[in-house]
């Protein structure tokens, strides 16, 4: 180590010791050579206790030094060579050569001076430098928790929490809240402890939704002990955030009879409370809850509910305190519902109006669920262009903030399946694969039925039939066993187009019929119309055109007049053909 090897020679150099009074560690080195300097030691500590930098300014107000004995004790401690001079006094600012110096300094105080020097540093900087109470709060807390003052460095460590979280600095944020969390574990626990507990633990886990993921356990432990003093308090209406973060942990993990009792219940406490914020967050809970399952209609209700009551100057607390706008959620599920439903206009309206209030926010967590999930719906419409665009803006977003939801599971298979599209089938296959496990690792369950059919359809491109095949039913069985039903319909259908490839006609119906019938009771226009083209072309290639004709008609000629999606302009194709 080059420093160890430097302090070793100014030891033998400034000592003379012989070889055998070398000292055997660095730390050691370090500390005999403060011994050394006795008469500016008292100024290395002090330094050491500000930080690896410290300007003259504070240094002279701790010191109580006269202005000749402090630049005279700086000059021999600069001349050491263990702290370097930038500026000249009285703007100069110091800094220890290297951090184990700092260490050093710092370490050979004892505990009762040590908490002394820096509570009055903090007191110093309180009182001299006041503007950096809002700008740097995190320098507080570390004073203050030094200084064994718990309560001043809560509330600092607090503060600096929210403020990470207000610019979006999310893993600060939850290394900030978890510094908190841990300072007050110290203190007595009491009513007033546990309301500052749940502040932090609501804080921290919006913090790590983003950070860890909605469905990480981390994030759920989090939000049940929130929830546990939020229960203990009478389930204040200020903290309603708290049930909609445990909301979101257990719906991504398609727990979705936990997560809708969740949303029921925060829309009857907040009817209790006549809260209109918390029948924001309830309703859009509800609105996600009910999608999955295929209750569409549902949905759409609650979620443009949640729309028409948002306000967003009264509600504009609401981002920081989920960690997330509650407009850009409603409306980025309410597109894939309306997709769903039959309005493909209106569908990729209300994802635009999504991305466009989430930039004009300029929210990163915001703005990359709405690209994000709004590249969902594009694949699902089919437009690569525009599909390519939002992974693209995606990826921007996320290059600079760790949301591994983004960058590297939905982010990593969207990217797969539009690699595929694009005529790299093998790269595109990894790509999927890899955003599959990625995905999976951070706990999430939702979506990924459709994600293992973009998985299927690639192997169905590749020709790798028996694989894909596998891959839809994999599919099926998960979403048999989470109850995740708002594909179904779509993977019978893709189910019975392998099964006509391997020559099963008679099967490939049944599940055409199938899906026909799942669409139906779902109310699902999009799925309807898909299934009802696949069962008309199976029709027509037996001959039965007539039969073919009179069950696609109806379901094409509900949708929109003079809007083109693939899905559209292959039923009208197919109509021509039937004449």
């Amino acid at each position: 180590m080059p420093l160890f090897v430097e302090e070793l020679t100014k030891s033998v150099l400034e000592s003379g010791a012989p070889l055998v009074g070398i000292p055997t560690t660095l730390r050691d080195s370090l500390m005999a050579r403060l011994d050394r300097l006795a008469s500016v030691r008292r100024i290395a500590q002090i330094g050491a206790a500000i930080g690896r930098e410290f300007p003259y300014g504070l240094l002279g107000s701790i010191s109580g030094l006269t202005e000749n004995e402090l630049q005279g004790a700086l000059r021999q401690l600069v001349a050491s060579e263990l702290v370097f001079q930038r500026g000249t006094p009285p703007d100069a600012v110091y800094a220890f050569k290297h951090a184990l110096v700092q260490e050093a300094a710092h370490d050979s105080l004892l505990r009762s001076t040590r908490q002394q020097l820096h509570a009055q540093i903090a007191e110093t900087l309180e009182a001299h430098s006041p503007e950096l109470i809002d700008s740097q709060p995190e320098l507080f807390a570390l004073h203050y928790a030094e200084a064994g003052l718990i309560e001043k460095s809560v509330a600092f460590w607090a503060k600096a929490g929210h403020r990470s979280a207000a610019l979006s600095g999310m893993v600060e944020a939850a290394a900030q809240f978890q510094k908190a969390l841990d300072q007050l574990a110290s203190l007595p626990d009491a009513p007033e402890r546990q309301r500052q507990e749940l502040e932090l633990q609501s804080g921290l886990g919006a913090a790590l939704l983003l950070v860890k993921g909605f469905a990480a356990r981390e994030t759920g432990h989090t939000y049940a002990r929130a929830r546990e003093l939020w229960l203990q308090l009478g389930s204040p209406s200020e903290f309603f955030h708290v049930p909609w973060g445990q909301f979101f942990f257990h719906v991504n993990r398609c727990e979705f009879g936990v997560a809708q009792r969740l949303a029921e219940d925060l829309l009857s406490l907040s009817r209790q409370h006549n809260d209109t914020a918390g029948l924001v967050l309830g309703h859009t809970c509800s609105g996600r809850a009910l999608m999955p399952v295929g209750r569409f209609a549902s949905s759409r209700s609650h979620l443009e509910e949640a729309l028409a009551l948002y306000d967003p100057i009264s509600h504009r607390s609401l981002l920081h305190q989920v960690g997330l706008d509650p407009e850009v959620v409603s409306r980025t599920n309410l597109g894939n519902v309306l997709f769903i439903l039959g309005f493909p206009d209106q569908a990729l309206a209300s994802n635009r109006a999504a991305i466009i209030g989430a930039r004009k926010l300029a929210h990163p967590p915001s703005l990359a669920l709405s690209l994000g999930f709004g590249a969902i719906l594009l694949s699902l419409v089919g437009d690569d262009a525009i599909f390519a665009k939002r992974l693209d803006e995606l990826a921007g977003v996320v290059a600079d903030h760790d949301f591994p939801l983004y960058r590297r599971g939905t982010g990593m298979v969207l990217r797969g399946w539009l690699t595929v599209k694009n005529g790299d089938v093998e790269e595109g296959i990894a790509l999927l694969r890899g955003g599959l496990t990625d995905y999976r690792a951070i706990g999430q369950e939702a979506w990924i039925p459709y994600f293992i059919s973009l998985h299927a359809a690639a192997c169905k491109i590749d020709g790798q039939i028996e694989a894909s095949m596998t891959l839809v039913n994999e599919a099926l069985q998960t979403a048999g066993r989470t109850g995740e039903r708002w594909f179904l319909s779509e993977l019978n259908r893709l189910k019975g187009q392998l099964l006509l490839r391997q020559r099963h006609t008679e099967t490939a119906e049944e599940l055409y019929r199938k899906a026909l019938s799942v669409a139906r009771e779902q109310n699902a226009k999009l799925w309807e119309l898909r299934a009802a083209t696949s069962l008309a072309q199976l029709g027509l290639d037996q001959g039965r055109g007539t039969e073919a004709r009179d069950l696609l008609a109806p379901v094409y000629g509900w949708f929109t007049e003079g809007f083109d999606t693939p899905d559209l302009k292959e039923a009208k194709a197919l109509l021509d053909e039937l004449g």
